[in-house]
This record gives C-alpha cells, sequence and structure tokens, in this order.
C-alpha cells in the first residue's frame, strides 16, 4: 500500500461579487414589488407579506458579508433574482468544466505537474450541470489526462469524501495520482427570493491534487486517516431532478430550489461534526489539542464557533479554525477546502489538521493531514 498525500490545491474565483448592501436593496425591491401585486390577499389575511431584509440580520445570522458569483445582473435584478447563463452548443466546454480547469491547472501549476502526471479526475459538487456526459469526464478531456473520471455527490460533503476516494485509489496503486475538482455554481439553486436564505450561497471551484508521498513536493501533506459518515436527514434538501418534468412540477415551486431547517440543523450538525472529528482523531492517537489547526466547512460562523467550542474547550481563534465564508458565503463543498488552501503556509514539518466538512444527508467527511 502507498502512503498518499495532499501535495497541492488549486482555487478559481469568479469575477464578480455581490455585498450585502447590494443583495439587500434587490431583495427589498422584490419584496415591495411582489407585496403590492398580492395587497388584496395580504389585507384579507390569506397571505403573508414578504418582510424585509437587511445588512444587520445576514452578518447577524451567518458571518456572511459578501460573495462571489458567475454572473449578477441577473440576481440583482429584482423581477428575475437568478443569474442569466447563456446556453451553450454541445461541442462547447461547459461552464462548470470551464472553472472546474482553471483551479485543476492551478492545483498542477503550483507544484510543477502536468496531466500526464494524473490518471483520474473526481467531479465532486454539490450539484452537477447536467445528467450524463459526467462532468468528470469532460474535465478530463479538456485538461488531457489519461485513466478515469467520474462524478460524485454527497452535498457539502462531496470534498471530503472524494478525498477518501482518491487516497484509495492511490493507496492501491491503480493511480498515481488523482485530481478532484469541485466546481460549486451554487447561485442558480439558491432560493434568492426568500428571506432566511438569499444570502447564504457564493460561486467558486477548488481542486485538489492527491498523489503518492514517494516523490511528492516538500511541504505536502500525508493524509493520515479519512473518515465517512451519514446520517438520513431531511432538514436540508433540494427536490430538483428529472423525474420534476413527469411529475408537471412547476419549476418555479419553492422545492426545487435549496431549503433547510436552518435551526434544526444547527442543533443537530454541529454536536454530529464534533463527535465525528473527535473519535476520528482518537483512532489515530491524537486529541484536538494535537491539532495545530481546523479547516471547517464554511455555512455559518455560529455553527463554526460552537463546533470549536466543543473540541477545544475554549472559543476557538482565527488561527485555531480560519474563516472565509465572510468573503466566499457558503460554497458548498468547496468552504473547507479553501480555507485550507488560503491557510495551510504557516504549517512547520510535523503539524498536524484536520480538513471536515458537514452538510446535506447528513453526511460528515474528515480527512487528517501531516505536513511534511
Amino acid at each position: 500500500m502507498q502512503r498518499v498525500c495532499i501535495s497541492s490545491t488549486g482555487l478559481f474565483v469568479p469575477p464578480f461579487t455581490i455585498s450585502n448592501a447590494e443583495l439587500v436593496d434587490t431583495f427589498n425591491r422584490f419584496a415591495d414589488l411582489d407585496n403590492a401585486a398580492h395587497a388584496t390577499e395580504i389585507a384579507q389575511g390569506s397571505r403573508t407579506p414578504v418582510p424585509h431584509s437587511s445588512v444587520e440580520f445576514i452578518e447577524k445570522a451567518s458571518g456572511i458579508h459578501q460573495r462571489y458569483v458567475l454572473e449578477k445582473t441577473g440576481v440583482l435584478d429584482p423581477t428575475r433574482m437568478r443569474p442569466r447563463f447563456a446556453p451553450r452548443p454541445d461541442n462547447a466546454l461547459s461552464l462548470m468544466a470551464e472553472i472546474a480547469v482553471a483551479a485543476a491547472t492551478d492545483a498542477l501549476q503550483q507544484v510543477g505537474k502536468s496531466a500526464a502526471d494524473v490518471d483520474g479526475v473526481i467531479c465532486a459538487a454539490a450539484n452537477m450541470q447536467r445528467a450524463y456526459p459526467a462532468m468528470a469526464v469532460e474535465i478530463q478531456h479538456a485538461l488531457g489526462v489519461g485513466g478515469f473520471g467520474f462524478d460524485m455527490n454527497v452535498a457539502c460533503s462531496s470534498a471530503t469524501f472524494a478525498i477518501e476516494m482518491a487516497a484509495n485509489a492511490v493507496k492501491t496503486g491503480s493511480a498515481r495520482a488523482v485530481l478532484i475538482v469541485n466546481p460549486e455554481i451554487t447561485s442558480p439553486h439558491l432560493a434568492w427570493k426568500d428571506r432566511d436564505c438569499h444570502f447564504i450561497f457564493g460561486d467558486v471551484c477548488t481542486a485538489i491534487l492527491v498523489e503518492r508521498l514517494e516523490g511528492a513536493a516538500p511541504g505536502s501533506f500525508e493524509i493520515l486517516g479519512t473518515k465517512l459518515q451519514t446520517q438520513f436527514s431531511n432538514n436540508i434538501r433540494n427536490n430538483a431532478g428529472f423525474m420534476s418534468r413527469s411529475e408537471d412540477r412547476n419549476p418555479d415551486d419553492r422545492d426545487q430550489l435549496f431549503y433547510q431547517e436552518g435551526r434544526k440543523v444547527f442543533k443537530e450538525v454541529c454536536p454530529m461534526a464534533a463527535e465525528h472529528m473527535s473519535s476520528h482523531l482518537a483512532a489515530l492517537d491524537l486529541v484536538p489539542s494535537d491539532v495545530r489547526r481546523f479547516w471547517l466547512h464554511q455555512a455559518n460562523l455560529a455553527m463554526n464557533q460552537l463546533i470549536g467550542r466543543k473540541l477545544l474547550g475554549h472559543d476557538a481563534s482565527a488561527d485555531d479554525a480560519p474563516v472565509i465564508l465572510n468573503e466566499f458565503a457558503n460554497t458548498a463543498s468547496a468552504g473547507s477546502i479553501i480555507a485550507f488552501h488560503r491557510h495551510h503556509a504557516d504549517f512547520k514539518t510535523g503539524d498536524t489538521g484536520v480538513i471536515c466538512s458537514f452538510g446535506a444527508g447528513y453526511s460528515i467527511g474528515s480527512a487528517v493531514l501531516r505536513r511534511l
């Protein structure tokens, strides 16, 4: 069995940002238009008016200050409130593949590798642009990678679940190196018209190069262990899919987009995530105090603060558990990888860290790493 490491990560950041102030202005204009259109029902008490949002509400509820998006004019149009993407012909590179290739190229260039050094591509994300052909195979082709490619979706835990898949392929010798890409185009499935969640997501793409420890670049992170866990819950859900057409569903139905029971998620997932990491570390003869840094899923600042307290017995500092969601918002599976990408350069040889993600499913995945 081969020893395995993460030798590099890559990041693609979309060209546009939407501030909380911009988002609130659009949402409140939408609310006024909707309330005016349904004034009679509201007056009769048969319809609840859409309440206004505010910058203060968003920042208190989430810790998010802005988000990156691939297109903003459609989102900020109160009569539309979804991105404007132009369809591409079948012989053109798809949008998801385009940003994945950019992030993967960044990861390869960081360590002087090329497509010839890679034997597989895993496209792991919360939503895929299409059913088939697999996004990973298109990305593999665009990069010029041999071997295999496949898609996988475990919602916000997709990246950490893919790390285990990639690590196992390298350990057993079926691949020398595997590229994981996490093209999270979240803006099309966010309910921008729902005050409770209109601020949550942002677009981004990350990439992770998993390869044999032997021959890897200095400063790589050996994967000491991975752990995956799932427990069914309806508290985070999106019902959109190919069955919707046959069910004569309206694509604008609320459940055809992201929705959640946020308070239940907070109450149930935080202790699960803390226990998951504690038991994973214990299996490796480690305790949370041995960990130099936790790179956590970036969904909600209060969630990460509570998980940090449960793990460490005190409030986690920005050094203990870096926060990037203030800049990026929730980027689904990419959030913990952005945190790692941005906050690992100061690690010394022998320092240990944990990447952990958690989300719909429920699903929780972790990877314990040690700097070489």
